[in-house]
């Protein structure tokens, strides 16, 4: 079964879709051209994700993914913006990319969410995370996390692969722009590996960057062998 998607995009003749590149990649796709079809087109149908391409719209799209949240509770919503556009409020959608980038971090960071089943759990790699509940599984271990915890947790799997920074990671846990004692994400990064990993002193998902920041490693499933195959 394919994820219906809905792409917010203008057409514009010196920038391609977004529209072909993610149906070729096996999505269906439903495009409108302004905020206010989409949200006529949202009362007949559900898609997994909204992309929001407000670069090709010049603007910042935080009117139209405002607007979108009021309807949309709990389908996410992915934000394009230009490498040059400063007024953008951080919190209108889940995710925002700033121009350039390629399809595949496109596709990367619709990866988590589509994932998501009617249980409203995130699941990456060996990794469940219970949205509601708060409860992480992986490998065996099942631990309910603290609200702050949560939200790291959550961070990192929307994420995979890519390295956050310290910076990003305390500014989103405590709500705040001061950047004074970061030593206390490390204590939070610690007790999250406590929670998931089998041995915390040698992580196997949750890896550090030296001077940048943290990443979380998702090893991908492996391929059988001639013999496993015969």
């Amino acid at each position: 079964m394919k994820h219906l998607l809905l792409l917010i995009e203008a057409k514009r003749a010196d920038r391609p879709s977004y529209m072909s590149g993610l149906s070729m990649k096996g999505f269906d796709v439903d495009s409108v051209s302004t905020g206010s079809e989409a949200l006529k087109k949202l009362t007949t149908i559900e898609p997994k994700a909204v992309i929001v391409d407000a670069a090709s719209m010049r603007t910042s799209g935080t009117r139209i993914c405002n607007a979108l949240r009021k309807v949309l509770k709990e389908i996410p919503i992915i934000l394009i913006v230009a490498s040059d556009q400063m007024d953008v409020d951080p919190d209108c959608a889940d995710e925002i990319l700033r121009l350039p980038f390629t399809m595949q971090k496109l596709l990367n960071r619709l990866k988590p969410y589509m994932a998501m089943n009617q249980n409203k759990k995130l699941v990456v790699g060996t990794i469940e995370l219970d949205l509601k509940q708060r409860w992480v599984h992986c490998d065996g271990k099942r631990t309910r996390l603290t609200p702050r915890l949560f939200i790291l947790m959550e961070t990192f799997m929307r994420r995979p692969g890519e390295v956050l920074q310290r910076d990003e990671l305390f500014k989103k846990l405590w709500e705040t722009d001061y950047l004074g004692d970061t030593r206390s994400l490390d204590v939070h990064i610690s007790w999250l590996r406590q929670a998931i990993e089998a041995d915390p002193r040698r992580p196997r998902y949750i890896k550090t960057e030296r001077g940048v920041g943290y990443r979380l490693e998702v090893e991908k499933p492996k391929r059988p062998t001639k013999s496993e195959k015969s």
